[in-house]
């Protein structure tokens, strides 16, 4: 029985049914989707939704299928934007006042998200947060398998959030949700874009095709008036301003940005205490205001952080007066997360780009830093031509460089080492040890002075290690906390 869309949409507005696109999630009455996924024919699974309830298939136009009689059909152009609008009016998210902020790029998304959140609460918001590192919301708490949901999940948490009280959601939005369409169907009030560097190749193939992904929030998901702060420090940035009339441009240099408004800063101090920003916005008509703000956070890729956002809130109608509250953000999990470790100064990251290990070596270096011993590695079955390239980032870096193991998944670890050893030929000094572990014990022994410090870079937050598909339980912090413990 064939049966329009705006039927199902109506069906599933009215509550008289719910959508999946697991068939094992079926429960009689049910609307499933058929999603056509890269590695996945969600076709494959009609009968088995039938056989637990379905009652109505939303299929691409392009497959015949031979159906029951009893069963409703719905065939569309596209099944991943079909998932978001349905979940869309399953949930009611196109009603609901919560209002959300997405922030995307290379680098940066999580620390920027926890900086907006902090602000937001600090200005006497109720806020949830969607990332790489938990979900979260009042009452709310869970660690996140993707930076960003699938759709079903992702319209169900807003609804959830909303019914919670939140006004605001922050939301870190990857490049592959972007591509895969999951946050389709989603009005946004703001969006922020940290930089662009060379990161997942292996899924968009080209940085032309990584960057029109991250486009896509700002150029074309609604709504098309919302709040856009873009980097002009970053060459994509620049491009995207380009397209984005009416974002606000901002960064370190930003004074070399003719358009108005604009947000600049210059770096004041940056050293072990941490940062001091001037920042100077200048408005359409209304001149140059200026402000100081100091940070405990380390790096000029801190500054940038904290331009971020403060950027997207004086877009969204905040006051710089209400930014001070910054100056008491002391850092997220895994962000450059100093591990206590009998005095010697040991720091975790997450920098697993190229890009990301210059800067945060970099800040180290700035920060007063005389040794740098870095313990890194490279996630196997991912973005192969990026390794030399870490290695290269490291080795030009550091004093002292030690090459294990990341979460090398299916791929031998040595494998992955050696596609790494190319980049590490200028090194100063290195050695391989693949037992990550070990790695960081003799990074640790190594540090016998008092400007020593130690980089564990790649895991950041993961308390775990990926070893032929099995997740292992793993942690940076706890070997240091371990390594600290043993040493008395």
């Amino acid at each position: 029985m064939r049966m329009a869309y705006a039927d199902v949409i109506a069906l599933l507005a009215e509550g008289r049914c719910s959508v999946q696109v697991d068939s094992r999630k079926i429960a009689p009455g049910d609307v499933f989707v058929a999603v056509t996924g890269e590695n996945e024919d969600g076709a494959r699974y009609i009968p088995q939704a039938i056989e637990r309830g379905a009652r109505y298939i939303v299929l691409p136009s392009d497959r015949e299928i031979a159906l029951p009689e009893t069963i409703g059909v719905c065939p569309v152009s596209d099944t991943r934007e079909a998932v978001a609008e349905l979940a869309r009016a399953r949930f009611h998210t196109g009603e609901r006042k919560i209002k959300i902020l997405g922030i995307t790029g290379t680098n940066g998304k999580t620390t920027c998200a926890a900086l907006l959140e902090h602000l937001l609460r600090a200005c006497g918001h109720t806020v949830g947060v969607l990332g790489t590192v938990t979900y979260r919301w009042p009452g709310h708490l869970e660690a996140a398998p993707l930076t960003t949901p699938g759709p079903l999940q992702l319209h169900e948490m807003l609804a959830a959030m909303d019914e919670a009280g939140c006004d605001y959601c922050v939301m870190e939005v990857s490049s592959h949700a972007l591509a895969q369409k999951r946050v389709a169907g989603l009005s946004f009030s703001g969006a922020a874009l940290t930089n662009l560097t060379q990161d997942h190749l292996d899924f968009h193939g080209t940085m032309e095709n990584y960057f029109a992904a991250k486009a896509k929030l700002f150029c074309e998901l609604p709504d098309k008036k919302k709040a856009m702060a873009i980097n002009c420090d970053d060459p994509y940035g620049r491009r995207l301003l380009a397209l984005c009339p009416d974002a606000l441009p901002y960064g370190l240099s930003a004074g070399s940005c003719e358009r108005l408004p604009r947000l600049s800063a210059e770096l004041i101090e940056n050293d072990i205490h941490g940062l001091r920003l001037r920042m100077h916005y200048m408005g359409q008509s209304t001149g140059t205001e200026s402000w100081d703000l100091h940070s405990p956070l380390l790096g000029a890729f801190n500054a940038a952080n904290l331009l971020t956002v403060q950027a997207l809130a004086l877009g969204l109608g905040f006051q710089s007066s209400d930014l001070a509250v910054l100056s008491s953000f002391t850092g997220v999990c895994g962000r450059l997360e100093r591990v206590p470790c009998g005095g010697k100064h040991v720091f975790v990251d997450y920098a697993h780009t190229p890009d990301a290990l210059v800067n945060v070596l970099k800040a180290i270096r700035d920060a007063g830093f005389t040794r740098i011993i870095t313990v890194f590695g490279c996630g196997g079955n991912r973005d192969r031509t990026k390794r030399p390239r870490m290695g290269e980032a490291v080795a030009k870096n550091s004093d002292i460089a030690i090459v294990t193991s990341d979460n090398p998944r299916f791929e031998d670890p040595m494998s992955i080492i050696q596609d790494i050893l190319p980049g590490m030929k200028d090194a100063k000094e290195y050695s391989v040890q693949p037992d990550r572990r070990k790695a960081t014990e003799q990074a640790l022994a190594l540090a016998t002075d008092a400007r020593d410090c130690v980089l564990i870079a790649g895991k950041g937050h993961e308390d775990y290690q990926i070893i032929q598909g099995e997740r292992r339980h793993y942690s940076d912090q706890e070997v240091v906390r371990a390594y600290a413990k043993a040493k008395g």
